[in-house]
């Protein structure tokens, strides 16, 4: 039987509609070969290749994010240790968080130490922060690519891999549709990247702004990977109305983007009746 790799893309809270995918693999009784992601992406895709449902990741999703007060409680539970650990890590900063300690609390229990533990192939882009090149993970220790693929900038700090300092792999493949590619005989890829949303006539403001030009960026570059790979099955769900930090919003992100499954089942039936001629 054909293979279908799946590329699961970043955004932040807009990644959350990647469960639609998942879901629908899971309603035709198939799974993926592998699964290549960029931050949120990776994260949602090893909840997947660690042998969890797309239902049980909504599931998990709406009562750990989406409940505000449950949200607070498990911030409060993300503290430095000792004064040591608190300067090793920069001391009082505004807006600069060890996303590597947040995911201790917030990863399912499911997800294992390494990626030869997932039940599919895993594999996680991030940002090479001074060689200014995705950097790609799929053997050893899982958490530690898992934090530095979705490392935003000035909102978490880079991750330490080795010898080398990561950050957000949306800055160089926020799509990575190449990481599948010669690796399943098809290709399916969700791009959650989008430009501002609202009316043209109106001003944006300076937050807004600053989100709309990293998702014009991510979105520039995701096209071009789209162009190099054309026979990759491409979805892009309606996301762009959404910050990337919006996860109270994600009963409602996951509403609005409800169409994402029947379109990544038709296109799996689609790739399956090209098999069969």
């Amino acid at each position: 039987m054909a293979t279908i790799g799946l590329a699961l893309g970043a955004g932040g809270a807009r990644g959350l509609a990647h469960i639609h995918a998942l879901e629908a693999f899971d309603e035709l009784g198939l799974k993926p070969a592998l699964i290549a992601g960029t931050s949120m992406g990776a994260l949602i895709g090893a909840a997947y290749c660690a042998g969890m449902s797309g239902r049980e990741i909504r599931e998990w999703v709406i009562g750990t994010v989406n409940d505000r007060f449950r949200l607070i409680g498990d911030v409060f539970k993300v503290r430095p240790n000792s004064v040591k650990s608190f300067l090793a890590d920069g001391g009082p900063r505004i807006g600069e968080f060890n996303l590597e300690a947040i995911l201790t609390v917030f990863l399912p229990r499911t997800i294992p130490e390494t990626f030869e533990a997932l039940t599919i192939p895993l594999r996680v882009v991030t940002t090479d922060y001074y060689a200014c090149a995705s950097a790609v993970f799929d053997t050893g220790l899982l958490r530690p690519p898992l934090a530095a693929s979705a490392a935003m900038p000035a909102v978490f700090l880079p991750v330490k891999i080795g010898n080398r300092y990561h950050i957000d792999g949306s800055s160089t493949d926020p799509c990575p549709l190449g990481q599948i590619q010669g690796r399943a005989d098809h290709a399916i890829a969700v791009d959650v990247s989008g430009g501002p949303g609202g009316e043209p006539g109106i001003k944006p403001g300076k937050i807004d702004a600053m989100y709309a030009a990293s998702q014009m960026m991510q979105a520039t570059i995701a096209r071009a990977q789209a162009a190099a790979f054309p026979k990759t099955v491409l979805m892009r769900p309606p996301v762009a109305d959404y910050r990337p930090l919006d996860f109270l919003k994600a009963a409602e992100i996951l509403e609005k983007t409800a169409s994402l499954g029947e379109q990544v089942k038709r296109a799996i039936a689609g790739l399956c009746e090209q098999d069969s001629d």
